[in-house]
């Protein structure tokens, strides 16, 4: 009797020992096709780390570039830029009405003609740089001379005396007295001014008793308005020289 008792115990405490080992054995049906796969693996729980986005070249043509929008402040510095250099450009060049005032000061107010002559040449030359008045008088047969001499109003470099000879050839007879005035264009210096000018070339004006010769040096540009009283005919080529002294040789 106690034998059996005790073959009882031995069994029950081998069950208890085998209940972990048991529950952990997976019956496999042969005849399942995934019966052999391995089990899944557990998943995580954790959140997957967020992935850069991958552009195709298309996609990435088709986002439009961003331009930075230009500050308030450097446009208006812009806008002043523009305006001080359409100022200084409009600084450097003699205003039409004081081109009229002194016109009209070299050969008197309302002279006939005068208007007429100096709306010719600024429309088509614009405003000048500078202006010369003054007088000059002459004579010639066949070889011919002028003398003259005046004040140059340069806008930028002020006031200064001039002088000039007008040497010349041709079929030229008599004697006059002059009253000029003379546009001067791109003339930045002052002192650029004296050489000589051909006057047998360049477009003419005659308006009146006025006379005016386009003469060009270069970039410079000079056109004398005359009014004179006199005789003298023919037809000459020559130049104007201009100096900063008086000369009597002509050349």
């Amino acid at each position: 009797m106690l034998k059996r008792f005790m073959n009882l115990a031995a069994a029950a405490a081998f069950l208890v020992a085998a209940t972990p080992v048991l529950a952990q054995v997976q019956t496999v049906d042969p005849n399942q096709p995934d019966a052999w796969q391995t089990a899944p693996a557990p998943q995580s729980t954790e959140p997957a780390p967020a992935e850069a986005p991958e552009w195709t070249p298309a996609e990435q043509d088709a986002v439009a570039p961003v331009t930075a929008p230009v500050p308030e402040q450097d446009q208006s510095m812009a806008a002043q830029a523009e305006t001080r250099t359409a100022t200084t450009e409009r600084a450097s060049t003699v205003a039409r009405d004081d081109v009229f005032s002194a016109a009209e000061g070299v050969f008197g107010r309302g002279a006939q003609g005068l208007a007429h002559i100096l709306e010719n040449i600024l429309r088509d030359q614009g405003e000048p740089v500078a202006y010369i008045a003054g007088s000059e008088a002459g004579g010639a047969f066949i070889f011919g001379v002028r003398y003259g001499s005046g004040v140059m109003h340069h806008q930028i470099e002020g006031d200064r005396t001039v002088y000039w000879t007008g040497p010349s050839l041709g079929f030229d007879a008599g004697a006059d007295a002059n009253k000029v005035f003379v546009l001067v264009y791109n003339l930045n210096d002052s002192q650029d001014l004296f050489r000589r000018y051909p006057h047998a070339e360049g477009h003419a004006y005659f308006i009146g008793g006025f006379n005016a010769q386009y003469m060009r040096r270069g970039d410079i540009v000079l056109i004398p308005i005359r009014l004179g009283v006199g005789m003298r005919l023919g037809v000459n080529a020559g130049y104007m020289r201009f100096s900063e002294r008086n000369r009597w040789l002509p050349f």
